[in-house]
């Protein structure tokens, strides 16, 4: 679906707070709720005081903000767009160094920020959205930008640079990545007939701000029918809770939040029925957890979304099948996909390779970067940093990240395939796997895992020998109290490596 080619984010908000005023567009839990009318109004309000205050068109502006904060996100991020500018959203949760990392590399000329947090200093005005409203309401009594009446529109083009969004750093620091406004609107239509979703009244989700899959909440909460339902922090319980009380009909969570909801049994205290998509995103679903949600929401359709950053729009998407319980399924919407072989040539079916996408609107880059993004993008492809294979009916299987693939004396071990076969253990909760040095082989599999019933060592292994060849069991497994993660949920591998270093003599 290629929606309204020159509709763009400014405008589906004008759209939807005409059509629908009144009408709920994000709930935050425990917090208060959005309309689209209030959307509008008060990004409009925020547009013009960031012109009045001098900003030029382009200059980017840092969006900082607590995930108690997700409503005057919303608000700042509609406006900078509406004032030509570029947004920048961050997580209050990064650490600070983290935070100015990204306001810096960027050269932000403005932070906009929640009223509990104060942004590191790089040079600019920080101010929070309240601040600049209450300006704004007394600009507004004289004349309305450009003598119309309009909302603001300053410089909004689909080829315009619309959002950095700085990639969540598991193994270096963090790079920003740009996107076009057409690139973030792709898909979208005023149509309401057209709209994703039609069988919710909310979906639920509990992405941190300033992430791709929090960014892609938002455009849900335009382009979508039901209203974006949010909490401040995942727990399995509140999660759970807000589920059964909203009667949520699509949920959306990454696979650490799969993991702890299935750790948790929520299933058991609390009604999910009214579940009918759940889609989990940012990596794949083991195997086993996937079999696992589908047990807990027995009414759901679970479905499996691969992209990256860099890719968004292009994805596959797999509807979880018994018959290919590992597969992240095929390219979606416009999408294309290929597997490039060591010769560069494209490989065949059933032969591992680099994984490309392509997106189907206007390619993202990093931002200021022209080396990088010459490596990772070309004519509309995206190199994913993966390596997989596609079956004969064009199902994409993911092998490992090229940068986690252990070679293993003559062997290559997929840290996937490894920690898949972990996780159909009863008595593992969480896995990871890294390669670790070794004198001879040069390096071997290690595993950290967190347990939730008690098992030994030997136990474990004897397990592995019925599902793993010799050369990818683990030569030491580390049982941890949790695994190392960034504020995504993402396990960060070089933590881990660390974490478990070299095995001495090959022992536990």
């Amino acid at each position: 679906m290629n929606g309204d080619a020159r509709l763009l984010i400014p405008d589906l908000l004008a759209r939807r707070a005409q059509e629908q005023p009144e009408s709920p567009a994000l709930v935050v839990a425990e917090v208060g709720t959005l309309t689209f009318g209030a959307w509008d109004r008060r990004s409009d309000t925020v547009a013009r005081a960031l012109i009045e205050r001098g900003l030029p068109s382009g200059s980017r502006v840092g969006l900082l903000f607590d995930e108690r904060d997700w409503i005057d996100l919303a608000v700042a991020w509609c406006a900078v767009m509406r004032a030509g500018c570029v947004a920048v959203p961050l997580s209050g949760r990064l650490a600070p160094a983290e935070v100015r990392h990204a306001l810096t590399d960027c050269s932000v000329s403005a932070v906009l920020h929640g009223s509990g947090i104060t942004p590191p200093d790089v040079g600019t005005w920080r101010v929070t959205p309240s601040e600049l409203e209450e300006r704004g309401e007394r600009e507004e009594r004289g004349e309305r930008d450009q003598g119309g009446n309009g909302p603001v529109r300053r410089d909004v083009a689909p080829g315009g640079l619309a959002q950095i969004i700085y990639t969540s750093g598991t193994t270096g620091r963090a790079k920003g990545v740009g996107a076009t406004h057409a690139n973030l609107a792709y898909g979208l239509s005023a149509d309401p007939r057209r709209r994703t979703l039609l069988h919710s009244r909310h979906f639920l989700h509990a992405f941190p701000i300033g992430s791709n899959a929090g960014q892609t909440m938002l455009v849900n909460a335009l382009g979508a029918r039901p209203a974006a339902l949010t909490l401040p922090r995942f727990t399995p319980a509140r999660f759970a809770r807000l589920i059964e009380s909203y009667g949520v009909g699509t949920v959306f969570v990454v696979p650490a939040m799969a993991i702890e909801l299935l750790n948790a049994g929520v299933q058991e205290r609390h009604d999910l029925s009214s579940v009918r998509l759940l889609g989990s995103t940012a990596a794949s679903l083991p195997p086993a957890v996937a079999a696992g949600m589908a047990k807990a929401f027995p009414r759901a359709t679970i479905v499996n979304y691969y992209t990256s950053t860099e890719a968004a729009p292009a994805q596959t998407v797999m509807i979880v099948d018994p018959d290919r319980p590992a597969s992240v399924g095929r390219p979606s919407s416009g999408g294309d996909l290929k597997i490039v072989g060591e010769d560069g040539r494209p490989a065949k079916a059933g032969e591992r390779g680099e994984v490309w996408l392509r997106s189907p609107a206007g390619t993202r880059s990093y931002y200021r970067d022209r080396r990088l993004s010459d490596d990772i993008f070309r004519d509309g492809w995206v190199r994913m940093g993966d390596v997989g294979y596609l079956d004969e009916d064009g199902y994409l299987y993911l092998v490992d990240r090229e940068s986690d693939v252990i070679k293993s004396g003559a062997h290559k071990v997929s840290t996937l395939q490894v920690e898949a076969a972990l996780y159909e253990h009863p008595s593992v909760a969480e896995a990871a796997v890294v390669g670790v040095p070794h004198p001879v082989l040069g390096r071997v599999t290690a595993a950290a895992v967190v347990t939730r019933s008690p098992v030994t060592p030997a136990d474990l292994r004897t397990f592995l020998m019925d599902r793993l060849a010799r050369h990818e069991l683990p030569s030491r497994l580390l049982f941890v109290p949790e695994l190392p993660k960034n504020h995504l949920g993402k396990v960060v591998k070089s933590r881990l490596r660390d974490l478990l270093g070299p095995p001495a003599d090959g022992s536990t």
